[in-house]
């Protein structure tokens, strides 16, 4: 794989060195000495950039004195993830921004995160060698279902540039779109039928199918298909379900994942060991892909700390919190350390061949009226 170079390589090697590791899940000693170091530079350089953050680790009267080994992360001032939805700060000039993604779709506020080339590359990259870990990169042209907004000119919605961003692990026979964009008046819509046709006419091609996006709709889809009595279908073995963005607004349509893979594998044809989920945010863009346990470990470019929704200190192995995630890996905006609204659980033992703990997601913390890509894309389902 690629590695990439850092803007400043006397300030940030260590963090260079970190984010080229090739094998995503082998945690050591000497990795999490490498993490630890990495994440002085990060900090240093963002306290040098930032003013926002400058007045923050002064507030926390924090220095990078306090790092000494991996337990010593829980030190790190933390941002909550919120704060981006209002506040736009950045460690980089606005001739550096290289991109610019918001989390939110077509209402509420929207967090503004930009991103300097390497940063950007950075996390590109961590998916490229995760993907090839997994085995997932192809030759082989496959069609593609995509789960997401269609896009369109100027649209900055970071879900829509991952998903397409994936298309490049194999190449497009043929892309469909589940969201398609009718026109800045009418927006987005959720076309369930042009789904289900784009389905049936996959399986007879033969290709590979690769789906990609909101959980939701493909689960919508497949629902669908057997209310309106279809066969079921015979995908091509090779293809893969990868999702993300979570139900959201209609976590009360959720069903359990191991429920939500069998119907894919009823009516689709696809093994369980091509069905996936991801977890990420435009916030922190370090990629979490479930393993072949359907778990997400944290690969080693990141560390996760569960904290106490009371007191956010953090708490031991297998009890529950807000979930925060921890990376030097971004040199433009300042969250290196982000406290995200998810409640979830770390644990370090599972039956799969990976070698770092893992976390699950057990909701929302709270109720809100900002609304995240997944809310905003929901609410198409009440249109249909």
């Amino acid at each position: 794989m690629k590695s990439l170079e850092v803007v400043d390589k006397k300030s940030l090697s260590r963090v260079e060195e970190l984010c080229n590791l090739e094998r995503p899940y082998e945690y050591s000693n000497e990795n999490d000495k490498l993490f630890v170091e990495a994440m002085k530079e990060n900090i240093l350089w963002h306290r040098e950039r930032n003013e926002f953050y400058r007045k923050l680790l002064n507030s926390r009267k924090f220095d990078t004195s306090k790092l000494v080994d991996i337990k010593d992360l829980r030190e790190v001032p933390f941002i909550i993830a919120n704060f981006f939805k209002y506040h736009e700060t950045k460690s980089v000039t606005e001739e550096e921004v290289y991109l610019h993604l918001t989390s939110s779709g077509t209402t509420g506020q929207k967090s503004q995160i930009f991103f300097d080339e390497r940063t950007i590359g950075s996390a590109q990259a961590m998916v490229d060698k995760i993907f090839n870990s997994y085995g997932w990169i192809s030759e082989e042209k496959v069609n593609y279902l995509l789960f997401t907004y269609e896009p369109e000119e100027g649209s900055k919605l970071g879900t829509a540039y991952t998903d397409n961003f994936l298309c490049k692990y194999a190449p497009i026979n043929e892309v469909k779109y589940g969201l398609r964009f009718l026109g800045k008046n009418e927006g987005h819509k959720f076309d369930v039928f042009g789904c289900i046709e784009a389905l049936q006419k996959f399986e007879k091609e033969g290709n590979a199918v690769r789906v990609f996006g909101f959980p939701s709709f493909f689960y919508f889809t497949l629902t669908k298909m057997k209310e309106l009595g279809i066969a079921p279908l015979k995908l091509n073995k090779d293809s893969l379900v990868f999702l993300g963005g979570g139900w959201k607004g209609h976590q009360d349509k959720a069903i359990s994942k191991k429920e939500f893979y069998s119907l894919c594998e009823e009516m689709l044809g696809i093994p369980n060991e091509r069905l996936r989920d991801g977890f990420g945010s435009v916030e922190h863009c370090i990629p979490y892909v479930e393993c072949s346990e359907h778990r997400f470990h944290i690969p080693v470019w990141s560390r996760v700390l569960i904290r106490d929704v009371d007191t956010l200190e953090p708490v031991e192995e297998g009890k529950p919190g807000y979930l925060n995630l921890i990376s030097p890996y971004i040199t433009s905006v300042p969250a290196n350390s982000v406290l995200m609204g998810d409640l979830a659980i770390v644990k370090s033992e599972c039956s799969c061949n990976l070698n770092t703990p893992w976390f699950e997601i057990l909701g929302r913390a709270g109720i809100s009226k900002n609304k995240s890509c997944a809310v905003a894309a929901s609410e198409l389902l009440e249109k249909i």
